[in-house]
């Protein structure tokens, strides 16, 4: 009996050891396990489901339309499915090189999903997804939503590449109001929406040809971002009140937001985004960042508001509405952007570190600032991009804030900016509001206005 008891003990002290090595000879075949391969969406929305697998699919082109037809649409709303494709698994990598998945939007349009709502998500956790393309065609819309979503924690994105259509109206950025009680009301499509934790995406490319944002973060924290891009269209309001008919002739171009005459209506002389923010956040994020990362004709280029911290570095807003908008305990090193449209910097909150270069690209559309500060303890540099050959005097405006929601032909105000330090190594000027206090401004451009109090101004 005691040899038995005995025995028993020491199975029962064995027993954890030997799951622990069940398990890890287990993870060690699935990590060993040939990859699958795949040859259609069938087969990428059953895999997509499951946990555990390598997958390679055979590059060509898949059409949602011939996985999942037209009519197919409203028994699919019926039953909630409201996505064409979901990475519901976990611990996947999918090597989706040379895959294009193309999406007609008019099926979009017949699942009428619910607003808010994509037509891809990533909701596992811990996937890794390599080299797909996802195509939009067609212009029909539904309630605002996003191509993608990644709603899972730890996933990543590498090499992806993204265009989006399909939204409504087109054509004039957010003249007509984003939300609440909007000129006209919108359809929006956006890119890519992050609502998870610790993303990762790397080398991705997004085309916006609709109305919405690129990238955009509305939760979780520690996100990664490095060389990516995304891009939109550029339109000059002259163009738009040269129409003849259509949505914004038909509201007799009154916009959403005063212009500095006082008006609601479209002023001439600006240059619009037809999209929105190329890199965005709504939430209080924290550690973000974003290495060698380009906005191309975005509405914002990087609109990182957040006051969770904030890290971007050797990035570029180039034909952007606006290029860079950041608050408390940003860092923003080695990036650069254009002032050709609009300002290159908006700056609030507190503590921030920021060194920008200015390319030397310069149109005859209306700028009204080069760069507008407040808040305290900002650290500031603002330095030519090689042999400055910029002509046309945009100010740096001290101790001003932004026009109501960043929209360029409406009215700066003014709030109070407290020992910050700006340097500004370009020949454009400074104007410094009555609202500046205890403030160190070295600059090489003049100083044209100085109503603030105990105020350094030296040169470089």
């Amino acid at each position: 009996m005691k040899q038995i008891n005995a025995l028993l003990s020491y199975k029962q002290t064995l027993a954890p050891f030997v799951l622990i090595i069940g398990m890890a000879v287990s993870a060690s075949c699935i990590q060993g396990a040939e990859p699958i391969r795949i040859s259609s969406l069938e087969e990428l929305d059953r895999y997509a489901g499951e946990s555990g697998n390598t997958i390679i699919m055979q590059p060509g082109l898949y059409a949602v339309s011939d996985y999942l037809p037209l009519e197919t649409m409203s028994e699919r709303r019926e039953r909630g499915e409201l996505q064409f494709l979901s990475f519901s698994g976990s611990d996947n990598v999918f090597h989706l090189n040379g895959v294009t998945i193309e999406v007609d939007t008019a099926l979009r349009q017949a699942l009428r999903a619910p607003i808010h709502n994509p037509e891809f998500i990533v909701s596992g956790d811990d996937n890794e997804i390599i080299g797909l393309n996802i195509t939009t065609v067609g212009n029909g819309t539904s309630a605002a939503g996003e191509l993608l979503r990644i709603s899972g924690d730890r996933n990543t994105l590498r090499d992806c590449a993204f265009w989006v259509q399909g939204s409504f109206p087109y054509g004039y950025g957010d003249l007509f109001g984003k939300g609440g009680s909007p000129v006209i009301h919108h359809r929006k499509h956006s890119g890519v929406l992050i609502t998870g934790e610790s993303a990762t995406l790397i080398g991705c490319r997004l085309f916006m040809r609709s109305y919405g944002h690129g990238y955009f973060i509305q939760g979780g924290n520690n996100h990664y971002f490095e060389d990516c891009y995304v891009e939109g269209v550029m339109r000059s309001t002259d163009d738009m009140l040269a129409e003849t008919s259509g949505p914004a002739y038909e509201v007799e171009f009154r916009s959403e937001y005063r212009n500095r005459d006082g008006e609601h209506r479209v002023t001439p002389g600006y240059m619009k985004s037809l999209a929105e923010d190329g890199f965005r956040t709504y939430s209080q994020a924290e550690n973000l960042t974003f290495i060698n990362c380009t906005a191309r004709y975005m509405r914002g280029g990087f609109e990182l508001r957040t006051q969770g911290g904030v890290h971007v570095e050797n990035s570029a807003a180039i034909g952007c509405e606006r290029g860079f908008w950041v608050s408390s305990d940003a860092q923003v090193i080695n990036s650069r952007g254009d002032a050709r449209y609009g300002p290159l910097l908006f700056l609030e909150g507190d503590n921030a570190t920021v060194e920008l270069e200015l390319l030397p690209e310069e149109t005859n559309m209306t700028v009204h600032g080069l760069a507008t500060i407040h808040g305290s303890g900002h650290n500031v540099v603002i330095r030519p991009a090689g042999d400055e050959n910029r002509t046309l005097p945009v100010p740096i405006l001290v101790a001003y804030s932004q026009p109501g929601a960043g929209e360029a032909m409406s009215p700066y105000g003014r709030r109070p900016a407290r020992n910050l330090t700006l340097i500004n190594e370009t020949t454009m000027p400074v104007i410094i509001a009555a609202q500046a206090e205890n403030c160190t401004i070295i600059t090489r451009g003049p100083v044209e206005e100085n109503e603030g109090r105990d105020i350094t101004i030296a040169t470089p």
